[in-house]
């Protein structure tokens, strides 16, 4: 059988191409024959695959999941960081987006007669950073993600904040894509209820910390002789989807 493989961040570099296709001779085969195979076929590839993740069909698979040629497959570093039919019990708003955000529109999609309190994160691209094997300048970032990935884990995160914070009545998280600039926002993160003491700080840090853990987005720092895709140290497995 052969099956394809989407490339993301690091991995694409490598290849020089989004996707790729190996052949296996079984079907179904594991996580684990399929990344052996990806190392042969794709010498380029071979030293990322240790720390690589891989999806299947939005799913985080381990090395003994099955796959198929039917099935969606996706390669990718540590995250650094469709579920458009899904029903939430609460307002939600998510976003992997070109476009700027518009904070009154998506708090608007947050309020109600039962709202009393909206507690937000905004993140924005800064110009220096003090941490060892980055630019010292950033000039911009440039970010991508596995999109469609992305929308259901920001849907899975919602369901984790109402599960740890039952008393949040909205969520709303929005991941920008694309180059972005010195002093651009980035990420955003809202959680709404009746009251400032239900949780809704609390719940708004927990989104911004899991959404940089499990949400696949990655970013390349750019300075003015050099850029560095950033990966994350978190690796996510099965138990996080």
């Amino acid at each position: 059988m052969e099956i394809e493989i989407r490339l993301f961040a690091t991995l694409k570099d490598r290849a020089q191409s989004d996707r790729i296709r190996v052949r296996l001779p079984a079907d179904p085969t594991t996580v684990a024959a399929l990344l052996d195979a990806v190392g042969a076929d794709y010498p380029a590839l071979a030293p990322a695959l240790r720390s690589a993740l891989v999806a299947v069909n939005r799913a985080f698979a381990g090395l003994d999941t099955p796959v198929s040629s039917a099935d969606e497959v996706a390669l990718f570093p540590p995250v650094s960081g469709g579920a458009a039919a899904a029903t939430y019990p609460y307002p939600t708003y998510f976003a992997v987006t070109d476009a700027p955000l518009d904070i009154e529109a998506i708090h608007a999609q947050l309020t109600g007669p039962e709202i009393g309190a909206v507690v937000s994160f905004t993140g924005f691209v800064r110009g220096r950073t003090r941490r060892d094997g980055l630019p010292p300048e950033t000039l911009h970032l440039d970010y991508e993600a596995y999109e469609s990935m992305a929308v259901e884990k920001m849907g899975q995160i919602a369901r984790e904040i109402w599960a740890r914070w039952p008393e949040v009545r909205g969520v709303a998280l929005v991941q920008r894509l694309g180059r972005l600039g010195v002093g651009e926002n980035t990420t955003f993160v809202a959680c709404a209820g009746a009251h400032r003491d239900v949780g809704v700080f609390e719940a708004a840090r927990y989104g911004i910390d899991r959404l940089k853990e499990i949400v696949p987005v990655w970013k390349k720092e750019v300075s003015a002789d050099q850029s560095i895709w950033i990966e994350g140290d978190y690796r996510p497995t099965e138990r996080d989807n």
